[in-house]
């Protein structure tokens, strides 16, 4: 069975859509991610265009990230102090991220800003973050002791001005480290249709050392309100939020995300890592492909609108 998206503006099988939405339900629910940087390439393969695939994504990370939020609510695995500085920083660099997608739209440049976006982040983070856990996995394997931080010793970035306690999360910090990367996420999310999660949850497991159990709910419940914040944007500033995929999306994401958030339960914190950074660079990878390999269509025509 297919059905005509209105904005996107071509058929799509409504099954397929539906098992994508679930499969990457699934993998948000059991990382406390939003799930959009899997999704968002997988629609862009499919056919349907970027800045569609994009505005559209936001609101089905929104979706499944709720049904997460909820279930790491009803756990106590929410940190909310932490979580309000994180949207502070979110939806500033929400807005700004709409507004240089609607430029590079005008510009024609959207799609190569992604391609390349994607590389960069994705095989960068993802191989750090692998990187992080072969050694953590050899350490333990020839029984090295993982050096503990001894107390008062901390990253220079966590001893900024401002420093707060976050009893929660047991951290003492610096909150111009944490605002910082809610900019940097909220504007990346909103210019690459991706919830953010693939970034503030290595950066909290890794730079600031927050709890895993603790890690996926945080991520899970600041996710929520930003994709949220971005998809009323992309509709409003963009026009590229299609209605019809975006509730397709949503049925299937959150039958997914909640046996992931149950299965998530289960993962030991350095599988959960082993496991996320594999994801992670090999999405970039695979976007990395597409920047060598020859199109089967070296030219396109589109008919753009002229506003008078």
């Amino acid at each position: 069975m297919q059905v005509y998206l209105p904005i996107a503006e071509i058929p799509v099988s409504v099954l397929m859509i539906l098992s994508m939405g679930a499969a990457v339900g699934f993998i948000s629910g059991l990382f406390g991610i939003g799930g959009g940087f899997l999704m968002t390439p997988l629609l862009i393969f499919l056919g349907i265009p970027p800045a569609v695939a994009v505005g559209t994504q936001q609101a089905q990370i929104a979706a499944s990230s709720t049904t997460g939020a909820l279930a790491a609510w009803r756990r106590d695995a929410i940190d909310l102090k932490l979580c309000g500085f994180l949207l502070a920083g979110g939806f500033l660099g929400t807005l700004l991220g709409v507004f240089f997608f609607a430029a590079m739209r005008r510009a024609g440049q959207l799609e190569l800003v992604i391609v390349v976006s994607y590389v960069t982040l994705f095989t960068v983070i993802g191989g750090l973050m692998l990187r992080e856990s072969i050694r953590e996995f050899w350490s333990k394997r020839r029984g090295v002791p993982r050096p503990v931080r001894r107390a008062g010793v901390h990253p220079a970035y966590l001893g900024l001005p401002l420093r707060m306690r976050f009893p929660r999360s047991k951290l003492y910090a610096s909150v111009i480290p944490i605002l910082g990367l809610a900019l940097f996420v909220g504007f990346a999310g909103a210019v690459l249709g991706i919830g953010g999660g693939f970034i503030v949850v290595p950066a909290l497991l890794y730079l600031f050392r927050v709890p895993p159990a603790v890690v996926i709910g945080t991520s899970q419940f600041q996710i929520l309100w930003t994709t949220l914040a971005a998809t009323v944007l992309h509709a409003l500033v963009n026009d590229s939020v299609d209605v019809v995929l975006a509730i397709m999306l949503i049925i299937g994401g959150v039958f997914g995300a909640q046996f992931g958030a149950r299965a998530g339960r289960n993962l030991r914190a350095e599988l959960f890592r082993f496991l996320l950074a594999i994801l992670v660079l090999s999405v970039g990878l695979r976007f990395a492909i597409e920047l060598v390999v020859e199109p089967a269509e070296p030219f396109s025509l589109q008919i753009l609108e002229t506003r008078r």
